[in-house]
This record gives structure tokens, sequence and C-alpha cells, in this order.
């Protein structure tokens, strides 16, 4: 069946959420902001493996391993993933540095892929920056998880539509240390 109905569908924006550093801690409140998205992204440091089956059902996964991320977990997933989605060239890895002071060799192969957007992990900072010299957007979702230095537990959710990047929220999920359910 064609119609304005199909034509509607095939032109909706691509709903990303975007997680890192769970260091084996994910609750209902990061899963409850997940179920709401077309793709889930994990930017490294995992943690358990466990973690991944917590995860919304059925929606595909595109993740990195970090560097507390054990074999099974590095067997699983490369430690860069480098794709086109919805006109959006992506690159992700977990240690990348931020700009202009990325981590040795990312900025020369970010250039080399013409990426577009730039995922990392690692630092627990949640930072969004549009990298001017590499005409590419720096996204950190800060941690999901409770290990680590950060004060404020974060991820980020925005859209894929037509080689745009759009409706970006920083969402946050409680202090760090303060469990929830």
């Amino acid at each position: 069946m064609r119609g304005k109905f199909t034509d509607f569908l095939v032109n909706m924006p691509l709903k990303i959420g975007l997680i890192s550093d769970s260091h084996s801690y994910l609750d209902h409140t990061t899963c409850a902001h997940l179920l709401e998205v077309d793709e889930i992204w994990h930017a490294g440091d995992i943690g358990e493996s466990t973690i991944l089956d917590m995860l919304p059902k059925g929606k595909p996964l595109r993740a990195v391993f970090g560097n507390i991320d054990d074999q099974g977990i590095q067997d699983q997933f490369p430690e860069w993933q480098e794709f086109e989605l919805e006109g959006v060239k992506i690159a992700i890895t977990h240690i990348g540095g931020t700009p202009p002071r990325y981590a040795k060799g990312v900025k020369e192969r970010l250039l080399s892929l013409q990426s577009q957007l730039f995922v990392c992990g690692h630092s627990h900072i949640c930072r969004v920056e549009f990298d001017r010299e590499l005409h590419c957007l720096y996204m950190n979702p800060g941690a999901v998880g409770q290990h680590g230095f950060h004060q404020m537990r974060t991820l980020l959710l925005f859209d894929l539509d037509a080689g745009k990047i759009t409706n970006l929220r920083v969402v946050e999920l409680g202090k760090r240390g303060k469990m929830n359910p």
C-alpha cells in the first residue's frame, strides 16, 4: 500500500539513545529512556555482559569495547565502529580524547573518514561540541554507571534525519552513588 501514511513513515527521523561507561550498572531509569529510541549506541566500558541483556529488546545495538571490558566483550564488539546512517558519517570508539586534544591517531582517522559525528566515552563527562577544524560534531554521553568520579549520570538522545543531527537532549539520570531500582 502506497500513500501519504507510508510516505510519512519512510521520512521519520531515526531516534538514537547514546550511553557509555555503564561499568556493569544499568538501572530502570536508563532503560526507560531507551525504550523510546530506534537504536542504542554504547561507547564502551560495558562491564559485565549481562548488562546487554537488560537493554530494551528488539532494538539494534551498536557498541564498542572499552578499556575495562573483558575478552568476551572484546570478541563481541570492535574497538571502532564506522558507518553511515541516515546520511551521516559516524565514528565511535571508547577512548577518543576531546577537541582539540584527541587521543593518538583519532584526529587523523576522523579526517580520513570525513566523519560528521564522532562519539566516544571514557571521560565520564557529558560533552557535545562542534569541532570547526574537522567539521565534525563531538559527542560524549558521560556515564550511566556508578563507577567513576562523575557527579551526575547522563545519556544523550538525538535524531538522525536526512543528513542532520537534530533534537539533541541531555538526560540526567540521577547523582552517582544514588541507586535507582
